[in-house]
């Protein structure tokens, strides 16, 4: 074990400058979910430079292949990586700045990406080190329904063979980078999207009397809708209900004929998920029918909730603390934010695990999903490395 995690260390250093290059490329051509064409080419380019030619499509931009150690043990353990960006105009002046305008790798795919494609060079490099079979993803579409793992999964991606398990990482700015962070259990939350629309009768704001009031009527909505949170779940499961877009297209003198909202809600107890949407629904649309109004009440439902295998996020944490030390290892929190791979964690004993990026004293502190967010490239070490020995470290248990 500890000549294993030497060498892993040592081609994680020799390996350095080479991904840090594939992650300024990627980070410099971002493309939108579902539309990474030219990203699968240049991954697949950058695998054939490691003698990987037998990879496969899946999704159209997804690729997959497999890695074979020095015996077949039976064991096939999964590693994802997800490749897609998000309409964000970056806001970063830097020599790898995004030249897709409106597109950024603002959530770190493109450190996932280059990442795993360091970790693939290890593996290959070390294949005598471990035995079994370590399965590739590649994977679209993290960032837009109906999620590309879902996707890939109808598409065959966990059959023929089947992983024992699966891994991925993914950045996390609140984590100094030289540390990872693990969550044993639930770890994030459903989502699912809420649109409505309530429909009244718009008029003379100085003459309510003559209307139907769809901004009265909507407001009575968002606050009534609140109680099912507080009243009907239990309080032993985290949930929230939260609305970002109210639009109502009146004047200060002018009710308008209807409100548009959206919101979304989060949380990660799969029945009473369905539970909620079948109340939310009755009740938005009963107090618009009692006050005269309609409402065209719509949940587009997301992601599930991400649950982490117990006994082999366990098994992580040990092998992670071997190869960092203890105190290079967390135990992160409940986080209520949404992530494809939770898909992959109902069909297949998963870990999904975060890797800190942040440098207070380089001023790299931006959250995702922000303009300014950039990473301490020093992570790609632990992010290439850490992704190969517990991978190696599950093969040869």
């Amino acid at each position: 074990m500890t000549e294993t995690i030497a060498k892993i260390k040592s081609l994680s250093e020799a390996y350095f400058s080479d991904i840090q290059a594939i992650r300024h490329h990627l980070h410099s051509h971002p493309e939108l979910s579902f539309q990474e064409f030219e990203t699968a080419d240049f991954i697949e380019a950058e695998l054939r430079k490691m003698g990987i030619t037998d990879f496969e499509r899946k999704a159209e931009t997804g690729i997959t292949f497999m890695l074979k150690g020095r015996e077949d043990n039976g064991k096939v353990v999964a590693m994802r990586a997800d490749i897609d960006a998000l309409p964000i105009i970056e806001a970063n002046e830097v020599s790898y700045k995004s030249q897709n305008e409106g597109v950024m790798h603002a959530c770190g795919h493109d450190v996932h990406t280059s990442s795993l494609l360091g970790a693939v060079r290890i593996l290959k490099e070390l294949k005598d080190h471990y035995s079994g079979t370590v399965k590739v993803i590649f994977q679209p579409g993290e960032e837009k329904l109906p999620g590309g793992a879902s996707v890939l999964i109808k598409e065959g991606i966990l059959e023929n063979p089947k992983p024992d398990r699966i891994l991925g990482q993914h950045v996390m700015p609140l984590i100094p980078a030289g540390k990872v962070g693990f969550r044993k259990g639930m770890y994030m939350a459903s989502a699912d999207e809420i649109y409505f629309t309530v429909t009244g009768k718009g008029g003379h704001a100085a003459m309510p009397e003559n209307t139907v009031d769809p901004v009265l009527i909507t407001s009575h909505i968002i606050v009534a809708l609140q109680q099912i949170i507080s009243r009907n779940c239990s309080p032993k499961i985290p949930s929230v209900l939260s609305f970002g877009r109210v639009e109502a297209l009146g004047a200060t003198n002018v009710i308008p004929n209807e409100v548009k909202v959206e919101g979304t809600f989060r949380t990660y107890d799969e029945e009473w998920r369905a539970e909620a949407h079948v109340r939310m629904k009755r009740m938005a649309e009963g107090i618009a029918e009692s006050m005269g109004a309609q409402c065209d009440f719509q949940v587009m439902k997301g992601y599930p909730h991400l649950k982490n295998h117990p006994e082999y996020t366990q098994a992580n944490i040990e092998a992670a603390k071997a190869y960092m030390g203890d105190e290079n290892v967390e135990e992160i929190d409940l986080w209520l934010a949404g992530e494809d791979f939770a898909f992959y964690s109902h069909h297949v004993d998963a870990c999904f695990y975060r890797l800190g990026t942040r440098n207070e004293a380089k001023g790299i502190t931006s959250g995702v999903h922000t303009p300014t967010f950039d990473i301490d490239e020093s992570a790609l070490k632990t992010g290439m490395g850490l992704f190969a020995w517990l991978t190696i470290a599950e093969l040869n248990a």
